[in-house]
């Protein structure tokens, strides 16, 4: 897993809530297909500009301006997905191996109205669309990423 890529899980972990320990983080980063080093981790919590707080790591006072730092949906769709299969009403998109994770979390952020849910493996996402149409206009979108 890329360094931005790694970074951009550790934020999509945060936003769930604070993180109590290194530890602990590093588990639900290894939970999304990333091993990652204690040193590693470190440098990542100093980048990312990462504060500790009573309950944990989080977010400098919510501040979500490292984000702009890291790849667009559209760079992580390339450098990850594989292959784009539309199936009725759902997508399976297929991803390199431990980077479906990140890469869902992205298109989640996009909050595209054809999208109504992910679900991602290892190197599987499912994109659930409300019809054949909005389907295939998730995919059309997806495949001009890939070009």
């Amino acid at each position: 897993m890329s360094k931005a890529l790694r970074q951009k899980t550790i934020l999509a972990i945060l936003d769930q809530g604070p993180v109590a320990s290194q530890e602990e983080l590093q588990r639900s980063l290894h939970k999304r297909g990333c091993d990652v080093g204690q040193a590693t981790l470190s440098r990542d919590i100093h980048e990312l500009g990462l504060v500790k707080t009573g309950e944990g790591y989080a977010r400098p006072n919510g501040d979500s301006s490292s984000i702009s730092s890291l790849p667009s949906v559209a760079r992580l769709v390339r450098e990850f997905v594989l292959d784009v299969r539309p199936a009725q009403n759902l997508l399976v998109l297929k991803t390199t191996v431990g980077s479906a994770q990140p890469v869902a979390a992205a298109l989640d952020d996009e909050e595209w109205p054809e999208a109504v849910g992910t679900v991602a493996g290892d190197d599987t996402i499912l994109i659930v669309c409300a019809d054949k149409k909005s389907a295939a206009r998730l995919a059309a979108r997806t495949q001009e990423m890939l070009a």
